[in-house]
Formats: C-alpha cells, sequence, structure tokens
C-alpha cells in the first residue's frame, strides 16, 4: 500500500529539518564535525550498514541516545543492500535512511551521518552494479512501492540533507572518521581544502575531490600515512571495506569497521582522551553487535 499523503509530507519535513541539522551545527568546521571533551562523554563509531535493518536497530538500541545525553553516535552507508519489497524486489534501504534522518532531528548535535559514496551515488544519479543488478534502480523500485507517484518528490528531499553531511569527524587524541581515504594520495596529492570550504556542486562527480575522498580503496601503508599528514592525524576509522569479522586493519594507520555483517563491530571511544591514541588501544576497544 502507498503511503499516506501526510506520511509523506511528514518525511519530507523529516528531511528539511534534518538538513538544517546538519548545516547550522556548531559543532562543524567547514564539512568537518570537530568534537572535543566539552561538547560529550563519548562516541559510538559504527561502520556500513547497506540496509541491515536488524544491526541498525541493534545499533539504535546499543547508543540510547535518550538515556546518554552526553554520548555521540557516528552512521555511514546506509543505502543499497538489506531487505528488498516482495512484489517489485525494490529495495528497503531508503527505509533506514529515513530512520537516520529521524535520529538526527531527535539529537541534531549527537547523531552524525557520514557521508559515502552509496549516497553520494543517489545524488550524482552515478551508476552502482552488484551482482549483475544495478542498485541505484533497485532503490528507485522501492522508493516507488513505498510512495507511488510521489516516489520521486520524496527522494529530492534526500538529496539536500546527503550533500550537507559531514565528510569527516575529528576526535580528540589524534583520531580522523571519514568514509574511506582518497587513492594515491602520496602519488597524486590531494586536496584537502575541501573539508574547510564550501563544495563546488562538481567536486561530488567522478574524479572530484568528494568523490576521490568516499571511492578510494588504496589501503596501502604509505598512502593512509601521507592522507594522516595531510589531515594532521594519527589514526583513521573509515568503513567502505567489507570485513567478514567486523573490523580489519589494512596497515597501522587505518582501523575498518564493518556493521552489514553478523560479526558488526563498533567503538565506544572516550573524548577526554588527551594523548594521541594507538591503534592497539583503539582496536582492543572494539565490540560486536549482540
Amino acid at each position: 500500500m502507498v503511503a499516506s499523503f501526510e506520511y509523506i509530507e511528514r518525511i519530507i519535513t523529516t528531511f528539511q529539518k534534518a538538513t538544517e541539522a546538519n548545516t547550522d551545527s556548531e559543532l562543524r568546521k567547514g564539512n568537518l564535525v570537530v568534537l572535543t571533551p566539552a561538547d560529550g562523554d563519548e562516541i559510538m563509531i559504527t561502520g556500513d550498514l547497506h540496509g541491515h535493518r536488524k544491526n541498525f536497530n541493534a545499533i539504535r538500541r546499543l547508543a540510547a541516545l535518550d538515556k546518554h545525553p552526553r554520548r555521540h553516535l557516528v552512521i555511514q552507508e546506509v543505502c543499497h543492500g538489506g531487505p528488498t519489497y516482495p512484489e517489485n524486489g525494490g529495495c528497503m534501504s531508503h527505509t533506514v535512511l529515513e530512520d537516520v534522518a529521524k535520529l538526527k532531528t531527535q539529537f541534531p548535535n549527537r547523531v552524525h551521518f557520514l557521508l559515502g559514496n552509496h549516497e553520494l551515488a543517489e545524488v550524482t544519479d552515478y551508476p552502482i552494479q552488484k551482482n549483475r543488478q544495478m542498485l541505484n534502480l533497485l532503490f528507485r523500485l522501492g522508493l516507488q512501492h513505498a510512495y507511488g507517484p510521489a516516489a520521486d518528490k520524496v527522494r529530492q528531499a534526500y538529496i539536500p540533507f546527503l550533500q550537507s553531511c559531514p565528510l569527516g569527524i575529528r576526535l580528540p587524541g589524534g583520531i580522523l572518521l571519514t568514509h574511506t581515504i582518497p587513492e594515491a594520495v602520496d602519488r597524486n596529492g590531494f586536496d584537502g581544502s575541501v573539508f574547510d570550504r564550501a563544495i563546488d556542486p562538481v567536486e561530488f562527480l567522478e574524479h572530484g575531490a568528494v568523490f576521490r575522498l568516499v571511492w578510494g580503496r588504496d589501503y596501502r601503508k604509505e598512502n593512509a600515512r601521507i592522507f594522516c599528514r595531510l589531515m594532521r592525524a594519527r589514526l583513521l576509522i573509515n568503513g567502505h571495506e567489507p570485513a567478514p569479522q567486523g573490523y580489519s586493519l589494512p596497515n597501522e594507520y587505518q582501523i575498518i569497521l564493518d556493521c552489514c555483517t553478523e560479526k558488526a563491530a563498533y567503538l565506544l571511544l572516550p573524548l577526554d582522551h588527551e594523548a594521541d591514541w594507538t591503534q592497539e588501544e583503539v582496536t582492543q576497544r572494539i565490540q560486536h553487535l549482540p
């Protein structure tokens, strides 16, 4: 059954409010969220979800933001994947994206949704194919099933929200969170000013700075080291790459978290850590969803 007019209007309004929460946040420094001990006690960091409804619900319960008023929550990559509508095979991951926007409006300064490549693909209509299926098309079929003639209107409400999402989060102790890191930074450089200034829409497109940032799969130690130096970070926490055990350590500068596996992993870190974190110290704090 197609959603009611009232429900559709609520979804659109929710995304408008979530967009305002992104752009109006006092924690935003350009396209980075910068957290200090004054902003909270701890942060829960999660990995890619790709429509995994069970894991998203578990994260929401564990975060318990209503009971922990000084806890922050990081979510990333929810589009494309998970259950489908039996009637037309459409992707239901749009419902998780909508729930993320609702969380953002409920806890505007404590829920942070990092821009990922699959969300960027929805912004730019960049085609993604997996297992011989066009994920963008399946996503639109899901919207069509849920919203009928209003599907495009709802989807257009998503776009400003996704465009306004932070590119990264800087934490005390030398940690930088981004969805992934650009390829060949050590050889080709990277325009790090994209974190500090208004983004030209062309940078969302292929070969643009934002595109490079969220699509990279270069896990060489030297590449990560140079990106850390560029960003004045000691340790990178990313998603993007599948990790069947819930996390992986591709080099001494990176930790990758994955939440779309049965062994989904997350981190709970204090925000009052003064010294630089080591990879070993952070890895010891990785936990798995129940």
